[in-house]
């Protein structure tokens, strides 16, 4: 079976992967009769950068990514993405002052990652680790689900979450996972310290001996008859919380 060349789609993606400059465009394709507004800024940036550009008959675009996609019309043709190397953010981590990033444990489902990924550059969190195996990787989904969050990002592989965190507690990083069945609300944990939020993987939560590593479990309280949240939603919930308790520690400390 003909292997597809990696591609962005998706007007949003395809512009962030250019403003980053994080992945190296080789070639940008337009539907025939595509109008949405913000092509000219695709076109424009493409220019710029010398990045060749190309109108093809919009039912050519099964060439390179599904049919059933919704790629609005764009598909940039790029490099493989590019993962962080682990030393490099995992000194990054633990050499920044009051460090937030985050851990995934076993999720599979590309578009969840995406979101993550979005969430975590919204939030403004310093990365992510993913494992090696059983787990989504960086793949165009994953850019599309991020809405090019994932240009900007780092994420590095590991081959050992729990050594992973043993690391990170080694180098005073407060790890915190989230379980259903914890007794602290997430509200209660001093977010303020430099920490590393646990996610598990979709309705399996987090495994065993991950959870027991953590330094300690939460939970985010449900009001509904839903027993639990989307990682990228329960990712959100806790990095804004966490930011809103250190803006307001840096508001009492006069800073």
């Amino acid at each position: 079976m003909l292997q597809r060349a990696p591609v962005i789609y998706g007007v949003s993606p395809v512009l962030e992967a250019l403003r980053a400059g994080s992945r190296r465009v080789e070639k940008i394709l337009i539907a025939d009769g595509a109008h949405e507004k913000r092509l000219h800024e695709i076109f424009e940036l493409a220019k710029r950068n010398g990045i060749r550009f190309e109108k093809i008959p919009r039912r050519n675009f099964s060439k390179f990514v599904d049919e059933e996609v919704n790629h609005q019309g764009v598909v940039a043709l790029v490099a493989a993405a590019d993962y962080a190397n682990f030393d490099e953010l995992f000194d990054e981590i633990i050499n920044k002052e009051n460090a937030m990033c985050v851990i995934l444990d076993g999720v599979e489902d590309p578009r969840n990652l995406g979101a993550v990924l979005r969430t975590v550059e919204g939030a403004g969190a310093g990365g992510v680790f993913i494992p090696e195996r059983r787990a989504a990787s960086l793949t165009e989904t994953v850019a599309k689900s991020s809405a090019g969050a994932s240009e900007y990002v780092k994420v590095a592989k590991v081959s050992n979450v729990n050594r992973l965190i043993e690391q990170l507690k080694e180098n005073n990083v407060w790890v915190v996972g989230t379980s259903l069945d914890a007794s602290l609300d997430y509200t209660d944990w001093d977010w303020t310290r430099a920490s590393a939020l646990v996610l598990g993987g979709e309705g399996k939560g987090l495994h065993r001996l991950t959870a027991e590593k953590c330094d300690a479990l939460v939970k985010i309280p449900l009001h509904g008859k839903i027993e639990s949240l989307n990682v990228s939603v329960a990712c959100g919930v806790i990095l804004f919380e966490a930011n809103r308790q250190r803006r307001k520690r840096r508001m009492e400390n006069g800073k």
